[in-house]
């Protein structure tokens, strides 16, 4: 090895002999300045120039071997420009990956797997062996150094080389992220294709139209069971599909137990399927429970009807002569008793309940025909003949004797030719006030349906508040379970878990709503004497996403898991998190649902007034979890107030300057504005979208302009635009055109601008008169 310092005596060498050629074709031009010593023999060199910085073939003592100088910088060279090639290979191989777009066929990302697969050891076998070379050429190097520390030049090629393979661990380290990333991504995505095709597969919308168009309106018992035939083919389809739902659904849940990418998506197909199998099982049960009780309602009509008949044949072949005679009026009582010992029973209750739930079945006789008409002829019939049959009577001559009907003729009134229509038309007032009362019945059994469904839901709520609350927050401070709970978690049980306790102190509520099951009108002043405490749900939805992110983090823990395992839960803790959001939307529902059978009723008011707090409740959490997105705002946002509305707008801005002003806005592009108005201030902010994968990509608003409330004017119309209006700031200095996404968004902001505008005068006024 030559190190570059002796290296040097051979360059001077060299070069002087350059320079003495040059000089002979130059000496002309070129006048020397400075001395020239011309030797006699290389004895002569040694006064000059040291014998150790001197080859032997100079008369030194430096062991000097050109050729093996030569073949190191050679190989340091290579060495470098192999770890170059590296480099833009790796880079050439990054930029395929990021180029091309996903294809959506699985089998197709199968085979770009195994493609980026083989590259990616193709690539690593070559980052080896051209680490091995460096590792054995810096080997070398520090041979060389160990036996001559003088050697100044090689430390140089050795510290050179040691940066190459330096930059190449870093290269191959990076090289190995990216690619662990991408293949991940990758195989993420191929696992998302094949769950979004399993969950096509399932066709759970075809059996849901089927049943849907399985109709359980039957005038007939052979009607009635054909549809009960094809209800249970539909239920044992919809039993294999729903064992196949569930397989998918726990396959979604585990992918997204593992971090998937796309963990929001796939969440929300498990909802829908979870949602589709519970609609479609309920549905199906449903209309199994009518068919059965419809079936079982026409047997026992059927039986009513053959009675009445018979009973009305009895009735009209009873002649009156006969009955002049203690004997003929006996026998003709013990017909009558006999056949109402035959009388079917008749389960009331049973009818009722069917044609309450579904009036619209057309029964062939109705129940009121049968219950007001044939029997009470009936009865009176048996009452005179008793009469008749306990004392003797005078005979009657008869003037027109009446002839004998034809054997078992039956009376036309009760032949089944006769349709609904032409019956009903026989009814009675009283048996349009018996409908009228029965209407009025479903409608208090749909009022009194909704009222068990609200506490019954309830009840099950706050037992799985108190659930995790036990099963979960408090078994955090349970020694036995230390091992596995990280500290970390433990100091952070209040992001995990919001302010749940309060909220389960507040469901005492329960006991109130149970004590309106018998009086209903009371529900609405409940909600409403409660208003204010039902704030508290929306801290808890502010910190729905601190809680989220905090899960995410620690879901796969074995604390978690051990706690699911002692509750019996068949879902994790996020869905129970979920719980009090889920419960605030369902409200709203159930209480639309009470007004619907409440109508001019007492405590309709009170219900509408509780329907309208909830809404603005549902509405404030929504405008309150945009509200924390909010970023670059430097003073204390809570100083502005209450979030009264929130939306996005394009808006364009004039500013007023001295004499300056910037004119004929329509030109310019408008700016895309996210508004915040407050009790106290206007915010405009800018919304951007954060970078992330899956649920963590959340929007959120670059804090632009503040307008302070009391320095606001309104211009409402603005020519060209029916949309657009103008918020004019301290004296019109700043002008700010607001083109709302439709007219009724412009109204609903103008009419809340409006009203602080209005209460900041009259408060104004106060002021002004104390």
């Amino acid at each position: 090895m030559y190190p570059e310092g002796k290296r040097s005596i051979r360059d001077n060498f060299f070069h002087r002999t350059v320079t003495d050629i040059g000089f002979r074709f130059s000496q002309e031009d070129f006048m020397l300045t400075m001395p020239v010593v011309m030797l006699s023999s290389v004895t002569d060199l040694l006064r000059y120039i040291d014998e150790n910085q001197l080859t032997s073939e100079f008369g030194g003592t430096l062991d000097y071997c050109h050729s093996d100088w030569i073949v190191l910088r050679t190989a340091i060279e290579s060495f470098a420009v192999t770890v170059k090639d590296i480099a833009q290979m790796l880079q050439g191989f990054g930029t395929e990956l990021a180029e091309p777009e996903l294809p959506e066929e699985a089998k197709t990302i199968e085979c770009l797997l195994e493609v980026h697969t083989d590259k990616y050891r193709k690539l690593k076998d070559a980052i080896r062996s051209v680490s091995k070379e460096g590792r054995h050429l810096l080997s070398s190097l520090e041979t060389t150094v160990k036996e001559d520390d003088s050697l100044w030049d090689v430390k140089l090629d050795w510290e050179t080389v040691q940066r190459l393979l330096a930059q190449l661990r870093d290269m191959e380290s990076a090289f190995d992220g990216f690619f662990e990333k991408h293949h991940l991504k990758l195989h993420q995505y191929l696992q998302l294709l094949r769950y979004e095709q399993s969950f096509q597969e399932l066709c759970l919308e075809h059996l849901t139209a089927q049943e849907r168009e399985l109709c359980i309106s039957a005038n007939s018992l052979a009607e009635t069971e054909q549809a009960l035939k094809r209800l249970d083919n539909l239920e044992s389809n919809a039993q294999e599909v729903t064992a196949r739902a569930q397989i998918i659904i726990l396959h979604g849940h585990q992918l997204s137990a593992g971090h998937h990418y796309a963990m929001a998506l796939i969440m929300q197909r498990c909802n829908e399927l979870r949602h589709y199998c519970d609609t479609l099982t309920a549905a199906l049960k449903t209309k199994h429970t009518r068919l059965l009780q419809t079936h079982q309602m026409l047997l026992c009509l059927g039986q009513a009807q053959t009675w009445c008949d018979d009973a009305a044949y009895l009735l009209a072949n009873q002649l009156v002569d006969k009955f002049q005679s203690k004997e003929g009026a006996q026998a003709a009582l013990r017909d009558i008793e006999k056949l109402l010992e035959g009388a079917p029973s008749i389960n009331y209750d049973l009818i009722q309940a069917v044609t309450l739930s579904y009036f619209y079945i057309k029964i062939k006789t109705p129940l009121p025909y049968i219950s007001s008409l044939s029997l009470p002829f009936f009865l009176n019939r048996q009452a005179c003949l008793r009469k008749l049959a306990d004392k003797h009577v005078r005979p009657v001559q008869l003037v027109a004797p009446r002839p004998e009907n034809t054997p078992r003729s039956k009376s036309p009134l009760f032949s089944p030719k006769h349709g609904t229509a032409q019956l009903f038309s026989l009814f009675s007032a009283n048996d349009v006030l018996h409908l009228f009362l029965l209407l009025h019945a479903c409608i208090c059994l749909c009022h009194s349906h909704v009222m068990r469904e609200l506490i019954e839901t309830e009840r099950i709520y706050v037992e799985e508040l108190l659930s995790v609350l036990l099963g979960y927050r408090a078994e955090m401070d349970n020694p036995a379970l230390s091992g596995v709970l990280p500290p970390i978690l433990r100091s952070k049980r209040d992001i995990l878990f919001g302010n749940m306790p309060e909220i389960y102190n507040f469901h005492i509520f329960l006991q109130d709503l149970e004590g309106c099951l018998e009086a209903p009108e009371g529900v609405g002043a409940c909600f409403l004497e409660r208003k204010e405490s039902f704030q508290m749900y929306e801290s808890y939805c502010q910190n729905k996403l601190r809680s989220e992110a905090l899960w995410r983090q620690f879901s796969d823990c074995g604390f978690f898991l051990e706690c699911q395992k002692k509750l019996e839960h068949k879902l994790g803790l996020d869905s129970y998190l979920l719980k009090p959001i889920q419960r605030l939307t369902k409200y709203q529902l159930l209480l639309k649902e009470l007004i619907k059978y409440s109508t001019d009723c007492e405590g309709t008011s009170e219900l509408q007034g509780a329907l309208a707090a909830m809404l603005d409740l549902l509405k404030s959490v929504n405008d309150s979890m945009h509200q924390i997105a909010i970023t670059g705002y430097e003073g204390d946002i809570c100083e502005l107030g209450r979030v009264l509305m929130q939306g996005s707008f394009s808006v364009w801005i004039s500013h007023k300057k001295g004499p300056t002003r910037m004119k004929e806005m329509a030109r310019f592009k408008p700016m895309q504005r996210h508004l915040f108005l407050y009790e106290r201030a206007l915010l405009l902010c800018k919304r951007r979208e954060e970078h992330g994968d899956g649920c963590d990509k959340t929007p959120s608003y670059s804090f632009k302009h503040c307008l302070k409330m009391t320095a606001v004017g309104i211009t409402e119309n603005v020519k060209g635009d029916v949309k657009k209006f103008e918020i004019w700031y301290s004296g019109r200095e700043e002008v700010y055109v607001v083109q709302a996404p439709t007219v009724e968004v412009k109204m609903a902001w103008l009419n809340e601008l409006r009203r602080i505008l209005t209460n900041q005068q009259k408060l104004l006024r106060g002021l002004r008169a104390t």
